[in-house]
């Protein structure tokens, strides 16, 4: 039985708000509010430290797809008016359902460290070589010992963004939004803890990890009250996706035009290409329209013209896919064991073949640009730099670390003055974890301590914005 009333509650940690409108306006203001949010204005879409304010940042994209999963959303409700809302428990609930798609994409890139998705690569592989051996060092005598270094080996070796997002809204800006808020931004339903699954019935839900260790028991709660199951997907979330999936399509080649990596030429050139070499007809004839069409505007409308109408073609085809892939499959979506992105689900459609080839054309003109790779490499020299920076944080013993915080004097004296510069935002996540530990239970103590600091480099450079990082490593290594 398909009954969102189960699913779109008011449930929240503290000060419940009774009322389901004014549940969802208080998530709108906080998310709004929250200062993680403004600095995505500050973070890399593609174009890392750009200038020009035209290019999108990781804040007007999620713009962007906030919109595009309004209009989803809309578009669903209005489809399933059709057999009667109440038949689905959404009579009084339209607003949570717009809305909570809507502010579920404002949050779904909150997580994402400066610089891009190659930051993720990045932290992670210096995690793998800087940390582990000191890890590996703390003694372990049992077999319970022995399995939560495991546990925190891969958790730390599998920083994402999805996972980030998470520790953000729930600890580093305790935003107290409501259970089901938090659960619709969790893309994946794989902790960062566990393995990757091969073919399984969840598989492309736990394709990526989208929660920590440190957030298990918080996830398993909140999956428990909404009645989610372990590795499915709570169903708005499906929306939020499609939505980041279409947003991306015509943004990145509009950025490149404007960036001047591709001229509008370039653009409908090598897609009429791609289009032939695939046999695809639907795209070919959208762009062959408006490729014309913008051609009999004069300049300097030629450029903004072109994209504006191929966008608002191309964005209302794909939503009126997925509304339909989303209503056809409603039970296994609103149960998230439906285990496909909707725009991947029919691979024989005309969008999913039009979506790969712009995606194919990205990849390969503008995300191998020398240009973004170039920015690329600066990103991951700030991260590691900082990493190695902070890197002394790590190496202190429990005690040591302890002394530091409480402004005791120590034997590392780069320690006593790197500790001042972490936010204290995060020095009091790591703290409110810690209290929660067994200092009787001492390896496991010294174990989880650790993790948590670990957590708390983590947290403050990841949760750094694209100049600040710049600028933390131009003054830290002292180069000009």
């Amino acid at each position: 039985m398909i009954d969102y009333s189960t699913k779109i509650t008011t449930h929240r940690d503290r000060n419940v708000i009774d009322n389901i409108d004014g549940s969802v306006e208080s998530d709108r203001g906080r998310i709004l509010s929250a200062s993680a949010f403004r600095r995505l204005q500050k973070r890399t879409q593609v174009f890392a430290l750009e200038l020009n304010a035209s290019i999108r940042t990781r804040l007007t994209h999620s713009l962007e797809v906030a919109q595009t999963a309004r209009y989803i959303s809309k578009s669903i409700l209005t489809k399933l008016k059709e057999e009667g809302l109440d038949k689905y428990g959404l009579e009084e609930l339209e607003n949570a359902f717009v809305s909570t798609s809507e502010m579920t994409s404002l949050l779904h890139d909150i997580g994402n460290p400066p610089f891009g998705h190659f930051a993720e690569q990045t932290i992670n592989k210096w995690i793998e070589q800087n940390t582990l051996e000191i890890l590996d060092s703390f003694e372990e005598t049992s077999a319970k010992t022995k399995e939560l270094k495991e546990i925190v080996t891969k958790d730390i070796t599998n920083y994402d963004g999805n996972a980030q997002a998470i520790r953000v809204i729930s600890k580093l800006q305790r935003l107290n939004l409501s259970y089901t808020q938090i659960l619709a931004v969790l893309k994946y339903t794989r902790g960062a803890y566990e393995d990757k699954p091969q073919e399984s019935a969840l598989d492309y839900l736990k394709k990526k990890p989208s929660f920590y260790y440190s957030e298990k028991d918080f996830i398993e709660k909140i999956q428990e009250t909404l009645g989610v199951e372990p590795g499915h997907r709570f169903p708005l979330t499906y929306i939020m996706e499609a939505a980041d999936d279409i947003s991306y399509l015509t943004a990145d080649l509009e950025d490149s035009v404007e960036k001047g990596i591709l001229s509008l030429d370039n653009v409908y050139r090598l897609i009429k290409e791609e289009c032939k070499r695939e046999g695809e007809t639907y795209l070919l004839e959208l762009i062959e329209d408006r490729y014309k069409k913008a051609q009999e505007n004069e300049e300097p409308y030629q450029f903004s013209m072109f994209f504006t109408i191929f966008r608002a073609s191309i964005v209302g085809s794909l939503v009126r896919h997925v509304v339909d892939i989303y209503v056809n499959n409603h039970k296994e979506i609103f149960e998230g064991s439906f285990n496909y992105a909707l725009l991947d689900y029919d691979k024989e459609s005309k969008y999913y073949k039009a979506i790969k080839i712009l995606e194919k054309i990205s990849k390969k003109h503008i995300y191998q640009n020398l240009d973004v790779q170039e920015l690329e490499l600066q990103g991951y020299s700030i991260i590691n730099g900082l990493l190695d920076i902070y890197k002394p944080l790590l190496e202190l013993n429990n005690q040591d670390f302890q002394n530091l915080l409480l402004d005791d004097g120590i034997e590392c004296f780069v320690s006593m003055r790197l500790i001042k510069r972490v936010s204290s935002k995060q020095i009091v996540a790591y703290q409110n974890d810690v209290k929660k530990l067994d200092i009787g239970l001492k390896e496991e103590y010294t174990i989880m301590e650790w993790y948590f600091r670990v957590r708390l480099i983590i947290d403050y450079v990841s949760g750094m914005t694209d100049d600040f990082a710049l600028h933390e490593y131009q003054v830290l290594t002292a180069i000009k």
